[in-house]
């Protein structure tokens, strides 16, 4: 069996060890890039984020990412205290003090700040939110088809909470990645409450049967920015597209099947418990979505 990879390698880049980093209006150098212990995000999770990638000197989507960014942070009652145009400019200033014009990764982060007295309540976040802006150099490199395993941990109802939600608080899905690296597979394949499949613990699923794409309906799953626009791009040429409840079953028998994500884009999925889907490699339809995804790219950033 070939050793453990994850949905979001990398190649080695040893400029990351130079990177700048934007912290609360500041761009300071990696080493310098510190959060108090009292932060809302280190003690408790409570903050939002969000993922964007650099193609040919544009961040592609970046409007779509700080909405969803900014309705995250409605949502959990937490002032961004920038504007998205703020917002916006700080990440084209951290990406010009790293001088980078592609293949960059970039996670912005806000939290609700530092807190007065380590307790829960969000009144104890006093001193206005922390920002800041990860970027790295990053060029996705999979050695093979990615191998899911069935966990126990599912994504569940919006009253608990909301899987739609880009939150800070990752224990459901970090928890689910480590029962399928113990089962050895690279990633968690998640269910629903009814057993239906969903997504995975960093990634939208997808799987084609007969030539048609399927995933989940998005009740349960984060309803990823990449996700939307495979959907969109193969109502657009003529590829059948199912957003519907599916089963194991259904998944085990797939012709093909991929994972879809602001890092990776489309990623092959070779194995599901142990079955190997299709003929355990990239299959053609899963290449035509790539295609169409990287002229979407280029159309996006010309």
């Amino acid at each position: 069996m070939s050793e453990h990879q994850t949905t979001h390698q990398a190649e080695e880049d040893a400029r990351n060890e130079q990177i700048k980093i934007w912290l609360n209006g500041r761009i300071v150098p990696k080493a310098e890039a510190l959060v108090s212990v009292y932060d809302s995000g280190f003690m408790l999770g409570d903050g939002v984020w969000e993922g964007l990638r650099l193609y040919n000197g544009t961040w592609a989507f970046v409007e779509e990412h700080l909405d969803r960014l900014f309705e995250a942070a409605k949502a959990i009652d937490l002032d961004i205290g920038m504007t998205q145009k703020e917002v916006f400019q700080a990440i084209i200033d951290t990406q010009s003090a790293n001088d980078m014009t592609t293949d960059a990764h970039a996670r912005l982060m806000v939290t609700r700040g530092v807190k007065t007295r380590p307790f829960q309540h969000p009144s104890l976040s006093r001193q206005g939110p922390t920002v800041t802006i990860i970027m790295e150099h990053s060029k996705p490199k999979i050695a093979r088809p990615i191998r899911l395993a069935t966990v126990p941990h599912i994504r569940g109802l919006p009253m608990t909470q909301d899987p739609k939600l880009n939150s800070h608080s990752k224990l459901n899905c970090i928890l689910a990645c480590i029962a399928a690296e113990k089962a050895g597979a690279d990633e968690a394949l998640m269910l629903d409450l009814h057993g239906f499949v969903n997504t995975t613990n960093a990634c939208n699923f997808f799987i084609i049967r007969k030539g048609a794409v399927w995933t989940s309906t998005g009740d349960y799953c984060m309803n990823g920015i990449t996700r939307q626009k495979v959907i969109d791009l193969c109502r657009a040429n003529d590829i059948p597209v199912y957003e519907r409840n599916y089963s194991l079953v259904d998944t085990y028998g797939a012709d093909e099947a991929f994972l879809t994500g602001t890092f990776g884009a489309q990623t092959p999925v070779g194995e599901v418990d142990g079955r190997v889907i299709g003929d355990g490699a990239q299959g053609p339809v899963t290449t035509r979505i790539q295609e169409l995804y990287k002229a979407l790219i280029q159309r996006e950033t010309a």
